[in-house]
């Protein structure tokens, strides 16, 4: 049975979501602010729908927060969205935007496209890299001369597309599509900042990047 955590501090919205996911077959789990929300976080839940205008501690910040207990998809619910929120979302580790009012249905079949993505990341060999940087596909870590690099959610998942694929360009919006699994345009600063953030904490180790970019097309992982 999914276990979902629902952080919401309007109490209607909470038991409107609550009644259709248990009907649905879920576990749910719900808190109404920040603080809740974190001990809700340690029963290790598969998925966290979160809105981001919350009072006290707003769902970017919580978010962030939260990314240091699970790798779990986080669904930010919220009223109104520009590009540039969508890139601090995605940022602190937002794996996908659910904008309000919404149907409750396209929210269920978002939540559940999610997880049978996350259940497709299954049993993958660890694969070494010129002996000095090793990316466990089960575990989901990257170490490079033995120190684990830390990495969001989406960050790994960027490593992951790329380096089992290597020598093959994907472009922006074929990553985007690949990982977020959602066909919209405008995403391409999405996937420029995520291959930004990977590439300052490579070099903040001292590990060379290994992401190519090939300009006007896209990125890849060399085939050598």
């Amino acid at each position: 049975m999914p276990r979902i955590l629902i952080v919401d501090d309007e109490a209607d919205l909470r038991k409107l979501l609550t009644d259709y996911f248990e009907i649905n077959g879920y576990f749910v789990m719900t808190a109404k602010d920040g603080r809740e929300a974190l001990r809700k976080v340690e029963q290790r839940p598969d998925l966290i729908l979160l809105d981001i205008n919350m009072p006290e501690q707003n769902g970017l910040e919580l978010c962030e927060k939260m990314r240091d207990f699970v790798s779990c998809p986080i669904l930010f619910l919220t009223a109104r969205i520009e590009d540039a929120d969508k890139v601090a979302g995605f940022g602190v580790g937002g794996d996908d935007y659910i904008l309000k009012p919404f149907s409750i249905r396209e929210l269920g079949a978002r939540v559940e496209a999610h997880l049978r993505r996350e259940q497709r990341i299954q049993t993958k060999n660890s694969v070494r890299f010129n002996d000095d940087l090793v990316i466990d596909y089960t575990a989901r870590t990257l170490c490079y001369r033995g120190t684990r690099i830390p990495l969001a959610k989406k960050e790994f998942d960027i490593i992951e597309l790329l380096s089992m694929h290597p020598g093959m360009v994907f472009e922006k919006e074929r990553i985007y599509e690949n990982i977020w699994g959602l066909d919209n345009e405008g995403e391409s600063s999405v996937i420029a900042e995520h291959i930004r953030r990977i590439r300052s904490k490579l070099k903040e180790y001292e590990c060379k990047d290994r992401i190519e970019t090939v300009w006007g097309v896209g990125y890849k992982w060399p085939s050598s």
